[in-house]
């Protein structure tokens, strides 16, 4: 509550014959003077904005006068911005097309308030407040994009990625932002790491990898960030589904040396080289992981579980020309289950990706057999194929041969030249 001083200096203000000089002395005042602690504080200001609005001022002598307060609001602790701001905000709520200026910059300092307390969805709702669209007021392209950018931003602190997404796909639908965000490589760059954030928590894990692996790239973001950024695109394409893109991924990221300075190296490495994994390297991995990528899938199974048992899959068909179902479980780490005993399991995934082209082979289900392709192009059994991978083996011995007789010609060059001669 105000103090009766305050109160009284605000009773004369509304009766003097020149109240907007006396409310510019009281903002002065108050502006100046030392309070004891931010409540009392804020409940001076409180008592002055409901003072300035409920006197006969007209618009044109309070948008003054609001100014200033607001500007003086700017440098107050964050408990000041918040109570006070919201405050005000409430008070515009019924005449922002009178106040659309003001509107703005108290929305803004109301939002830092609330970003100081680490409150980022209500600092994400006062942004949104702010015509951006607006025949009063002309808002710049870059403005707009600052505050979008920001609004996703603070949405994603509160891992709200629905709400960051439609605010993110007003940038997506403005050819002016766009526009801006190729002159702008900082909001470019915020824009790339939000978007990625948003895939990754929807699970499109391969495309929130590629989006990672841009802002690693970026020269304007430290290198301690960068890595950062490059450990998140290896972890994301670690979850993506087994398959050609998820490999091509992979390939990209075993190839970038940086990739050799992050933890998760030796799984990648593992992934790329078609090696199974074990429980216990999986186990570590997932210790690094945040929770949207550990939920649960609609199997019941985890995002990594189900991407190590895929991977697994497929670096045994890099094994085995074929195996029996029940083998495959027992390498992938099946268990029997009301959805069926291990081998029927292990038969169900391998036919889901035969069935989506991440796997190229053929299920016996009389003799319980998985049969791999060994050549791509050949029938997984029978004499063609037989006869194919004859001709490869002997092809190979060839072209051993020739590889061998090259590398004796050039270490040995006098001795070549001599059994030319010879010969």
């Amino acid at each position: 509550m105000a103090s009766p001083k305050l109160q009284s200096a605000l009773q004369q203000a509304a009766n003097s014959s020149d109240k907007s000089s006396a409310y510019t002395q009281i903002l002065g005042d108050l502006t100046q003077s030392t309070f004891g602690n931010s409540d009392e504080q804020a409940s001076s200001l409180i008592a002055y904005v409901d003072a300035l609005s409920s006197s006969s001022l007209g618009i044109i002598s309070t948008k003054p006068l609001l100014t200033s307060l607001i500007q003086a609001l700017a440098s107050t602790p964050s408990h000041v911005k918040v109570k006070v701001g919201a405050h005000i905000a409430d008070n515009l709520q019924n005449q922002t097309a009178s106040f659309e200026e003001q509107n703005a910059t108290v929305r803004d300092i109301l939002a830092t308030g609330y970003e100081e307390e680490e409150d980022w969805s209500k600092a994400a709702q006062a942004l949104q407040g702010i015509h951006l669209e607006s025949t009063q007021r002309q808002v710049p392209d870059l403005v707009k994009v600052q505050t979008w950018v920001r609004i996703v931003r603070c949405y994603l602190e509160d891992d709200d990625t629905v709400s960051a997404e439609t605010a993110l796909n007003r940038i997506k639908n403005s050819t002016g932002a766009l526009q801006v965000l190729e002159d702008s490589p900082e909001l470019q760059l915020h824009y790339r790491l939000s978007q990625a954030r948003i895939l990754d928590s929807r699970r499109e894990f391969l495309n929130a990898a590629a989006e990672y692996l841009n802002v690693s790239f970026s020269r304007a973001v430290a290198e301690e960030d960068r890595l950062q950024a490059l450990s998140a695109a290896i972890k994301t394409a670690i979850l993506a589904p087994a398959g050609p893109p998820r490999s091509r991924m992979l390939g990209k990221l075993y190839k970038d040396e940086r990739s050799t300075e992050t933890q998760e190296y030796g799984i990648l490495e593992k992934m790329f080289l078609d090696r199974l994994l074990s429980s216990e390297e999986v186990d570590a991995f997932a210790g690094s992981l945040a929770p949207h990528q550990l939920a649960l899938t609609a199997d019941g199974s985890t995002v990594l579980s189900k991407a190590v048992l895929e991977h697994n899959l497929l670096a045994a068909s890099k094994l085995y020309d074929n195996i029996s179902t029940a083998a495959l479980a027992e390498i992938l780490g099946l268990k029997d289950s009301k959805d069926g005993t291990a081998a029927e399991r292990a038969e169900d995934y391998a036919a889901r990706m035969i069935e989506q082209g991440r796997l190229r082979a053929e299920i016996d289900q009389i003799d319980l057999v998985i049969r791999f392709e060994a050549v791509s192009g050949l029938p997984f059994t029978g004499e063609a194929k037989d006869l194919r991978l004859w001709d490869m083996a002997v092809l190979g011995v060839v072209e051993d041969v020739e590889r061998y007789a090259e590398s004796i010609t050039e270490a040995f060059p006098d001795l070549s030249a001599e059994a030319m001669v010879s010969g």
